[in-house]
């Protein structure tokens, strides 16, 4: 059995767990589990009031990355700023797709999700799940572009808020 080399995190650092979103790693911990000493990341999510516990070397294969590099923010951005790619599947399939879309912890597909479920005020009302896949998306973008630029998140959020608002103008 081949030992997969963990990312090199520390504690303080921010990282993003795909299901989760932007979490803080609190600290490194050793503990038994079923006879076996394993070496975890102790990750907190504040938001969530959640505290999660991930094996070191089962880190990257469950998808714990960094943060977005400015470049990446900036790409999201410009997905934004896209015209909505709204596929004419059934809307169960769509769902499923912009789910997958956001749990991947990729920045730029969460942006996509964003993009094709953004209602301008002059567009026909959203249904419940949609605006729920809205919402989750738009909140781990939003998290993910404010850990990255300055940790303020009413910010980052006025400014994914106004790159949709313009691509509506």
């Amino acid at each position: 059995m081949s030992k997969s080399k963990a990312p090199e995190f520390r504690p303080n650092d921010y990282v993003v767990y795909p299901a989760h979103g932007v979490g803080q790693i609190m600290s490194i911990e050793e503990q038994e589990i079923a006879g076996l000493k394993l070496e975890l990341f102790v990750i907190s999510f504040e938001k969530d009031k959640m505290t999660l516990r991930v094996p070191t070397n089962k880190a990257a294969e469950a998808g714990l990355r960094s943060l977005s590099t400015p470049d990446v923010i900036s790409q999201a951005m410009a997905t934004l700023k896209g015209k909505a790619k709204v596929k004419r599947a059934m809307w169960s399939r769509r769902a499923q797709e912009y789910e997958q879309k956001i749990n991947s912890g990729d920045l730029i597909a969460i942006a996509e999700v964003v993009r094709d479920l953004h209602r301008a005020d002059d567009q026909r009302e959203q249904s419940y799940s949609e605006r729920q896949l809205y919402e989750a998306a738009l909140e781990r973008l939003t998290r993910e572009v404010a850990a990255v630029t300055d940790g303020d998140e009413t910010a980052a959020a006025k400014k994914v808020d106004d790159v949709l608002m313009s691509r509506a103008a």
